[in-house]
């Protein structure tokens, strides 16, 4: 079973990665309703990092696909 540092982790590779290989979809990851949220201090757990985790992959996935990588 995955810790939460160990969501963490990922999440912070896939960002740097997308920060590095993509800046122009790292400058829209803050716009992302999927990153903002709707509370002011939302508890984290490791459900709520895994779906950030899955949805940052999806974001990049159909970035990829639509986007050819020159």
């Amino acid at each position: 079973m995955k810790t939460l540092q160990d969501i963490e982790d990922q999440i912070i590779r896939l960002t740097l990665s997308i920060e590095v290989n993509y800046p122009e979809l790292y400058a829209t990851l803050d716009e992302n309703p999927i990153t903002i949220p709707s509370q002011d201090h939302p508890e984290m757990n490791i459900k709520i990092m895994e779906d950030y985790l899955e949805s940052l992959k999806q974001i990049l996935k159909q970035y990829t696909k639509t986007h050819n990588k020159k």
